[in-house]
C-alpha cells in the first residue's frame, strides 16, 4: 500500500466513523453539559457564593483536587446558573495557564495590552472600570509565573476595599502552604479538596456525554474504558471522554489502543505546560537509576546549574512532587532501605514526551 492508498483508506474510515457522532461539541474538554454530575464538593463552594450575594461580605475559596477532577466545570456550571439569578454580582474567570502574572491577569480582563503600564496602574483601572465588589475567579492558579513571585493580584483583590470574593483553583494539593504569609492571612481562603472520582462517577460521566454526543453507545465499553481511566490516571475524566470519541470515530481499533494514545495526548499537553524547575525535577527522576527522592534531587540540582536555573530547596523540591504527583505525572512509593523507609519516584508516562519536551526547552544541555 502506497500513501495515496493509506491516505485513501483511512479518510473512508474516518467519515464511516464520523457518521456515529451526533454532537462533536460534547467531547470537547470546554463543554459544559446542562446538567453535570453533582459532586458534594461543590456544595461549600455554592454556599460562600449566595452568602457573597446575600450579604455582600466575601468569603474566599481555594479549591485543590487532580488534574481532570471536575474542579472548573462545576464552578463554571456553577457560576452559569448563578448569573441567572437576579442582580447577580459580576463574576471575572482568568485561566492563570494562559495569563500568568498578575499584569496579564489584569489586562486580560480589561482588554489592555499587559506593557507599558505598571501594574498600580493596572489595578486602578481596574478599580475604575467595575467599581462594585465581584467575584475573581483565578483558574490553574498555581501556574502563576515565578516571575511573579508575590502573586501580587491575590494580595490586591484581599485587600481592596470593594469587597471583591477571589474563587482559586489549583491542581496542587500544597499550593497554601507556598503562598506569602501575609498573603495567605489577607486572603484566609476555605479550603475545598475535590477527591479524585470513583468508578461509579466516572461511568455516569463517560455515559452521559456517549449518550449527548453519539448515535449508539454500549455500556459495556464504556466500563471498560472506565477501569482503564480509574487504575491508570487518578480518574482523569479528559482521558476516558477523549476515549470515548477515539473509540468511535475508529471502532476498528480496540479500546486499549485508544486509551493509549487520548492518555499520551494529555500528557504532552501538561508536560508541555510544566514550568523549567518542574521540568526538570522530572528529568532527575527519569535519569536516575536509582529512583530515590533523594538521589533525584541531588541530580536535579546538577541539572539546574547546568542549565542556570536556581534550583528548588529540598522542602520545596518535595512539595514540587506532590504537585506533580497530583498531574498524574508520577507516582512517590515508599519502599523499605535497610531499616528505615524511603520514596521512589515512578514516572507513569512516555519518557519520549519528556526528553522532547527537554530537548525544545533547553536544548542539548539537558539530554
Amino acid at each position: 500500500m502506497d500513501i495515496t492508498d493509506y491516505l485513501r483508506d483511512k479518510e473512508k474510515r474516518l467519515e464511516k466513523g464520523s457518521r456515529l457522532i451526533r454532537d462533536f461539541r460534547v467531547f470537547d474538554f470546554n463543554y459544559l453539559p446542562e446538567k453535570p454530575l453533582m459532586r458534594q464538593e461543590i456544595q461549600p463552594v455554592a454556599d460562600a457564593l449566595l452568602r457573597y450575594m446575600k450579604t455582600g461580605v466575601p468569603n474566599n475559596v481555594l479549591i485543590i483536587g487532580s488534574r481532570g477532577a471536575g474542579k472548573t466545570l462545576l464552578v463554571k456550571s456553577l457560576v452559569h446558573h448563578l448569573e441567572s439569578r437576579p442582580n447577580p454580582p459580576r463574576f471575572l474567570y482568568v485561566n492563570c495557564r494562559h495569563h500568568n502574572t498578575s499584569f496579564k491577569i489584569l489586562a486580560e480582563v480589561l482588554g489592555a495590552r499587559s506593557r507599558g503600564y505598571a501594574l498600580d496602574e493596572l489595578w486602578r483601572e481596574f478599580e475604575a472600570r467595575f467599581p462594585k465588589g465581584l467575584v475573581f475567579i483565578l483558574d490553574e492558579v498555581d501556574l502563576i509565573s515565578e516571575k511573579d513571585r508575590n502573586k501580587d493580584i491575590l494580595y490586591l483583590i484581599s485587600r481592596s476595599e470593594r469587597n471583591d470574593m477571589a474563587i482559586l483553583l489549583s491542581n496542587n494539593p500544597r499550593f497554601h502552604t507556598l503562598l506569602d504569609p501575609s498573603i495567605r492571612s489577607a486572603l484566609q481562603p476555605e479550603i475545598v479538596h475535590f477527591k479524585e472520582y470513583s468508578a461509579d462517577q466516572v461511568f455516569r460521566i463517560l455515559q452521559q456525554r456517549a449518550h449527548l454526543g453519539l448515535r449508539k453507545t454500549h455500556d459495556e465499553i464504556l466500563r471498560h474504558i472506565t477501569g482503564l481511566t480509574v487504575r491508570n490516571t487518578n480518574a482523569d475524566i479528559r482521558v476516558g471522554i477523549k476515549t470515548v470519541y477515539l473509540c468511535a470515530i475508529e471502532p476498528e481499533s480496540g479500546v486499549e489502543q485508544h486509551f493509549q494514545r487520548a492518555r499520551r495526548d494529555i500528557a504532552a499537553d501538561i508536560v508541555n505546560d510544566l514550568n523549567d524547575k518542574n521540568l526538570l525535577i522530572l528529568h532527575a527522576a527519569h535519569l536516575d537509576r536509582e529512583k530515590h527522592v533523594k538521589t533525584v534531587y541531588a541530580l536535579y540540582r546538577r541539572l539546574s546549574e547546568t542549565n542556570h536555573e536556581s534550583p528548588f530547596s529540598y522542602v520545596h523540591f518535595y512539595s514540587n512532587l506532590s504537585y506533580l504527583q497530583s498531574l498524574g505525572l508520577i507516582l512517590l512509593l515508599s519502599t523499605k532501605v535497610s531499616r528505615s523507609y524511603t520514596n521512589l519516584i515512578r514516572i507513569l508516562f512516555d519518557p519520549e514526551i519528556l526528553e522532547s519536551a527537554c530537548k525544545a526547552r533547553f536544548g542539548a544541555s539537558c539530554l
